[in-house]
């Protein structure tokens, strides 16, 4: 299991999380990620949000010392509870927010709005720990703040994502980001690719794999018949073969195949059309061609409440849509509301509310 080129067997405090023994139930890992962006800040908002009784459902893992920082710098004032190892996680604590902080980086890396390697090795070591708290079930899923891939990357991984990093983790074979904004949800069949090379990526095998994973996710979450719409990725679907081949050639073959599956899908239809029907109810999820044609019409149709959930690994994680936002971190001006919607979702998904269907 390769969690990064540097080693897995490097980051030795990882070796004093495997002897978890507590069992909890319907408890959200709430990871940091990068201390020096906002994640502390909307954290701390969100769960102020709807501070109730019930804080023992929540354990937000990264570091005490940002989070202690920020909660005093902008007076969001809420109480906190450090704890060392998931066995000191209290299940009746129900006045602090329990963080896990397993001290693996320097205060003085940790500086609001600097890239730093350190802080981009810690924030990925507290995802790989929330990873494996959720695969041993000590908590049942995970809402995670942004991570920045270039501190990422400085640390040494190779995979500098949220998504590529648990799918190295759990070995799965075959996974995919679906944004939502309110009722509008988008399966991207590649993200973070050039678009010349995601072109590459429309085929009949990958488009069909892409059908039938949504498909399966969706019955899993409630969906009894899942209704998928599936972009073209030329435009107004190629004019038939006059803008393009992969339409004809690739895409309505891949839909062909999975329709004779008892898969309830349609497509391929132009992009500029898609989205509004999904959002007019017509679609439960679109399946896109690439990054930006899934990206621009939920971050315009609802951008703050924007989140993401991956399809394909055998965990829970939800996470905020958007980066670090490293120009106005710890300053109090940080929009908590993706961050609320990936919690919920979270929730939703471990106690079988599904997606709102």
């Amino acid at each position: 299991m390769h969690l990064s080129k540097i080693g897995l067997t490097q980051h030795f405090f990882l070796a004093n999380f495997y002897r978890w023994v507590v069992s909890t139930n319907n408890v959200v890992g709430i990871t940091m990620v990068d201390p020096c962006g906002i994640g502390p800040e909307i954290i701390l908002k969100a769960l102020k949000s709807s501070y109730n009784k019930t804080l023992n459902q929540f354990v937000i893992i990264g570091s005490y010392y940002a989070l202690a920082t920020v909660n005093q710098k902008l007076s969001i004032n809420m109480p906190i509870k450090k704890i060392s190892d998931f066995d000191e996680f209290d299940t009746n604590e129900d006045e602090k927010i329990q963080i896990l902080d397993p001290e693996n980086i320097d205060t003085k890396f940790i500086n609001p709005g600097i890239l730093s390697k350190e802080a981009g090795k810690a924030c990925m070591e507290w995802v790989e720990i929330a990873a494996h708290l959720c695969l041993a079930n000590k908590i049942q899923g995970m809402a995670t703040a942004p991570v920045n891939k270039e501190a990422a990357a400085l640390a040494g991984y190779v995979q500098i994502g949220h998504m590529e990093l648990l799918q190295s983790i759990t070995e799965s074979p075959e996974v995919a980001t679906m944004l939502i904004s309110k009722n509008l949800r988008v399966v991207h069949l590649t993200t973070h690719k050039p678009v010349q090379i995601a072109c590459d990526f429309v085929t009949k095998e990958n488009i069909y794999n892409m059908i039938k994973l949504t498909n399966t996710n969706f019955i899993n979450w409630g969906f009894a018949n899942p209704r998928i719409g599936v972009a073209a990725l030329n435009p107004h679907g190629s004019d038939g073969g006059l803008l393009g081949k992969e339409e004809n050639e690739e895409i309505s073959p891949a839909i062909k195949q999975a329709k004779e599956d008892n898969i309830n899908v349609e497509g391929p239809i132009p992009a500029d059309i898609i989205f509004n029907q999904a959002i007019d109810d017509k679609f439960d999820a679109v399946i896109c061609m690439y990054h930006d044609q899934g990206h621009i019409p939920v971050k315009v149709y609802g951008f703050e409440e924007s989140i993401t959930v991956n399809l394909g690994l055998p965990l829970i994680r939800t996470s905020v849509d958007h980066g670090t936002a490293f120009d106005i971190a710890w300053q109090g001006i940080a929009d908590n509301t993706s961050m609320v919607e990936a919690i919920k979702l979270a929730q939703n998904l471990i106690t079988g509310s599904s997606l709102g269907n």
